[in-house]
């Protein structure tokens, strides 16, 4: 996914079982009854913000985001911002000496490397989100993660857009061998896992189809980690259906909802969504003046 800035649970409470109404399938192509329950949170990133005290209750809308932390600069605002995560890409430097890098294409470098990145980031309690934009930058960049994967409570989500999705352009990442490199890692880690996008205005932009969900569950039901799926925000009213399914298929599951630089949505669309859901299973990784509209509805 690409964040809006790109150039480029928690406790162990059963939520009650939220049934929504089967809807029309003139509305949605498809329709189906879901019955959405928070079950057994594995994901326990907002646990940690909560035992330092830097949140209260299980509303995942609270969590800031610093995006696109590709620069120096920009990490050392983040580090002095309010956010809880850190959001950074990484791809391989495309000279010597080559090594992980914090860039987004088309950018080939940066003023900071993943070593580096990461040996300031730990320094603090932020918890870390690192998207990567191509295969040959996984397995390096793991190898610098052995010192942060030993502390079990600090968030890390690694994610790649496996799969492609609406209007998609960029090949995705290869899913079986992203995989094959992320599978092993602690279960406590977040794989994000999303599907290339593209969003036109004025245009009538489709969402995600069942196949598209359909596939990413089969690829996702067996991983032992939880696993969140990166949604675009402009393309939720048309796939609250399909989304809702998928959410439904395991209390692993969460969503986290994106937008693009010059993206247009409804706030309603966002709304209907934390209508439906347990609060705690959907991340809002947006502007914070829209995050702040959400937490006050």
């Amino acid at each position: 996914m690409d964040g809006w800035m790109d150039v480029g649970i928690d406790n162990f409470l059963i939520s009650p079982v939220v049934v929504i109404p089967v809807i029309p399938s003139w509305i949605f192509g498809q329709a189906e009854e879901v019955d959405i329950s928070a079950g057994t949170m594995w994901d326990t990133t907002l646990q940690y913000f909560r035992s330092r005290s830097q949140l209260t209750g299980s509303d995942a809308v609270q969590l800031k985001w610093s995006h696109a932390v590709n620069s120096r600069n920009a990490l050392a605002q983040a580090l002095s911002s309010p956010s809880h995560m850190i959001e950074a890409d990484v791809i391989m430097r495309d000279h010597d000496p080559m090594e992980p890098i914090m860039a987004h294409p088309p950018d080939t470098d940066s003023d900071i490397t993943l070593k580096e990145w990461l040996e300031k980031v730990k320094m603090t309690s932020k918890g870390i989100k690192l998207d990567f934009k191509s295969l040959e930058a996984v397995s390096p960049s793991l190898a610098l993660l052995e010192d942060l994967l030993a502390e079990p409570d600090r968030p890390l989500w690694i994610n790649a857009d496996v799969l492609s999705g609406p209007s998609g352009r960029t090949a995705p990442v290869d899913f079986r061998a992203f995989l094959s490199l992320v599978s092993d890692l602690p279960a406590q880690t977040v794989l994000s896992l999303g599907w290339t996008t593209g969003w036109t205005v004025g245009t009538n932009n489709p969402g995600y189809s069942w196949d598209m969900v359909h596939a990413m569950e089969e690829k996702s039901r067996d991983l032992k980690q939880p696993v969140t799926f990166p949604v675009r925000a402009a393309l939720l009213a048309q796939s609250f259906s399909q989304l809702s399914w998928l959410l439904k298929q395991s209390d692993r599951y969460t969503l986290t909802v994106w937008t693009g630089q010059h993206d247009e949505f409804a706030p309603q669309d966002l709304k209907l969504y934390r209508k439906h859901f347990d609060v705690s299973r959907i991340y809002y990784d947006l502007p914070n003046s829209q995050t702040a509209e959400l937490l006050m509805s």
